[in-house]
C-alpha cells in the first residue's frame, strides 16, 4: 500500500542524501510537510518513508533516481564538502540546495565531457599543463603570462567596447586552452561561480544571473584557481574574503588580484588615469565609464584600482559601488536556444552536435547531454551552427 512504510529503503543512504545537498533534517520536514522526529527516525533506521513521500524525496527534494535509496550503502561520489576545502565549514552550511545542484551538474557536464571527446581534451595546448601560478612570484609578471597565454592583446580587448562580445571572447579564449566554460542562474545570487580541477576536463561554471563584466572577472578569478591546481568557489560580495581563515584569505585575495591584473594591467591603466583630477573622487561618472569601457570591465573594477593606488578612499569606494550595484539591471529573455547556447560550453555543444550529424550518437544521446528534449533538438543544433551566445 501507497501508505505503509517502504521496505529495504537504507537509513545510511536517506543521510548521504540529505548531506550531500545542504540540507537539515529541519528543512526536508518542511519541504515534505512533516515533524522533523520522523525524518530523524527514517535516517536512525526506527521508521521509513511511505512510497509516496519516497518519491517526493526522491524527484522534488534529493533529485535522485528512487532506486538509490535501495542501495546497500551511498555510492561513491564527489561532494561538495570535500570538492571545496578551502572554504570555512561555515561557507560550506551556506550554500543552498540549488548551488549544491549546480555543483552536481558541474560533475555530471566532467563525465559527459568525458565521454563525449574519448577521454582526449581537444586543446592542442592545454593551458594548466604549460602554465602554472605561485603565490609567491609577482602578480603582474604572472598575469601577463596568463594574458599571453590567452592570446588576447590589449588592443583586441579595447576594441570590444561591448560586455557581451567582451565575455564572449574571455570565454572563447579559456576554452581554447582547453578549460570548458558553462554556466547557469544560480537561485544563490550572492555565488559568483566556481570551478573544478581536472587533469583532462577542468569547468569553469559561471552565474548567469550576474552581470557581464561581473562574469568575465569571475571567469579570470576562476582561471587563476585552476591554475594554481585547486577547485574555487567565490561569491559577490568581497566582504567575505575578509573573514576567511589566513591561508584561504591568501588565496582568494591571489585570484582576484590576477584577474584584475590580466584584465587592468597596471601599466595601461596608469597612462590612462594620468588625465583624472588629483583628486580622483571628484572625476566625473563619464570618466569611469570611460576607463570600464576601455577594458570592458565594470566602473566598480576601476574604482577598485584607484582604491589599490591610495586615489579614493575606501568610504568613497563603498559608497559608489553600493549606487552602481543598485542601478545594474541586465536585460534577461530571449530564445530558448539562446538562453540553452549560453550556459552550455560551446566546445562541447558543437561536438555533441557534430557527433550526432556524423551518425556517431543518437538523437536521445544527443539530447541527453545537453539537457535539452530531444524534440528540441534540431532547433539547439541551428542555433549552435549559427553560433552561439555569450
Amino acid at each position: 500500500m501507497k501508505r505503509e512504510p517502504v521496505e529495504g529503503v537504507q537509513p545510511e543512504v536517506l543521510r548521504w542524501a540529505r548531506e550531500t545537498i545542504g540540507l537539515s533534517i529541519d528543512e526536508v520536514a518542511t519541504m515534505l510537510r512533516i515533524p522533523s522526529a520522523e525524518v530523524a527516525d527514517w535516517e536512525a533506521g526506527t521508521g521509513a518513508p511511505t512510497y509516496a513521500q519516497l518519491e517526493r524525496l526522491a524527484y522534488q527534494v534529493f533529485k535522485r533516481p528512487l532506486a538509490v535509496f535501495f542501495l546497500p550503502a551511498p555510492p561513491e561520489e564527489k561532494v561538495p564538502q570535500r570538492e571545496f576545502r578551502t572554504l570555512p565549514e561555515a561557507d560550506m552550511q551556506s550554500l543552498t540546495r540549488d548551488t549544491y545542484l549546480q555543483i552536481r551538474q558541474a560533475h555530471a557536464f566532467q563525465l559527459s565531457l568525458n565521454e563525449v571527446f574519448g577521454g582526449r581534451n581537444p586543446a592542442a595546448d592545454m593551458i594548466w599543463k604549460s602554465l602554472s601560478l605561485s603565490l609567491s612570484e609577482s602578480t603582474s609578471q604572472q598575469a601577463a603570462r596568463v594574458r599571453s597565454a590567452l592570446g588576447i592583446t590589449l588592443d583586441e580587448q579595447a576594441s570590444w567596447r561591448n560586455d557581451d562580445l567582451a565575455l564572449k571572447q574571455w570565454r572563447k579564449a579559456i576554452e581554447e586552452a582547453g578549460i570548458f566554460v558553462f554556466k547557469s542562474a544560480f537561485k544563490q545570487r550572492e555565488i559568483s561561480g566556481f570551478c573544478l580541477m581536472d587533469e583532462a576536463f577542468p569547468i569553469i561554471y559561471l552565474n548567469n544571473s550576474t552581470t557581464k563584466t561581473r562574469q568575465i572577472f569571475s571567469l579570470l578569478h576562476e582561471l587563476a584557481h585552476l591554475l594554481l591546481s585547486m577547485n574555487g568557489l567565490s561569491k559577490l560580495d568581497s566582504g567575505y574574503i575578509d573573514a576567511l581563515p589566513q591561508a584561504e584569505r591568501k588565496i582568494e585575495r591571489f585570484c582576484n588580484a590576477i584577474a584584475a591584473e590580466v584584465l587592468i594591467p597596471h601599466a595601461a591603466f596608469d597612462r590612462l588615469v594620468a588625465g583624472l583630477p588629483a583628486d580622483a573622487e571628484s572625476a566625473s561618472e563619464e570618466a569611469f565609464a570611460e576607463l570600464a569601457g576601455y577594458f570592458g570591465v565594470s566602473r566598480e573594477a576601476v574604482l577598485r584600482r584607484l582604491l589599490d593606488q591610495g586615489r579614493v578612499s575606501q568610504a568613497f569606494y563603498k559608497h559608489k559601488a553600493t549606487i552602481w550595484s543598485a542601478q545594474r539591471r541586465e536585460a534577461t529573455g530571449g530564445s530558448y536556444y539562446a538562453n540553452q547556447g549560453t550556459y552550455l560550453s560551446d566546445r562541447f555543444a558543437r561536438e555533441v552536435v557534430g557527433r550526432h550529424y556524423r551518425h556517431q550518437i543518437t538523437l536521445e544521446q544527443a539530447a541527453d547531454f545537453l539537457g535539452i528534449k530531444p524534440k528540441s533538438f534540431a532547433g539547439f543544433e541551428a542555433h549552435v551552427l549559427h553560433g552561439a551566445g555569450a
